[in-house]
């Protein structure tokens, strides 16, 4: 995606709002996942996001998108990344999650607004608003995410 000056303040509300489904997948083991993705077991995957982010947010809200990658070689820490749609009220969110040992990232790829409103700072407002809104708690930001 092609950055706009309100990309890295999107990316950072998106990234405290998930970062407790983030949290709960980094307790997964690597290999596992990396083995779901290897094996292209993307039902399996859709369920393991889907019951992480069913704990914080409504249902439909964190979804696994198209799929994924991982990164592994010899000696080195495993790193996954996970495609996600995250769709609160009038915005659609897609992004991808990266997962390793120490720590999680977000990078979003693409941010859609149903009725986009008059200013840049209004949708931003309308995308922190919405994913408030489809949190069942409102819990704060996790340590492991960064």
């Amino acid at each position: 995606m092609k950055k706009c000056p309100y990309t890295s303040q999107r990316e950072r509300i998106v990234a405290e709002a998930i970062s407790p489904v983030a949290s709960e997948l980094r307790l997964l083991d690597a290999a596992d996942l990396i083995s779901l993705l290897r094996f292209e077991l993307y039902g399996n995957i859709s369920d393991l996001v889907s019951s992480a982010a069913e704990l914080y947010f409504h249902p439909g809200t964190v979804n696994f998108g198209a799929g994924g990658e991982y990164r592994l070689e010899w000696g080195g820490p495993p790193e996954v990344v996970l495609d996600l749609e995250i769709k609160p009220r009038d915005v659609t969110v897609y992004a991808q999650l990266t997962l390793t040992r120490e720590h999680a990232g977000l990078e979003i790829c693409h941010v859609a607004f149903h009725n986009p409103l008059a200013s840049p700072d209004e949708n931003t407002r309308l995308l922190r608003d919405s994913l408030q809104e489809a949190r069942f708690s409102h819990t704060g930001v996790s340590p492991h995410y960064t």
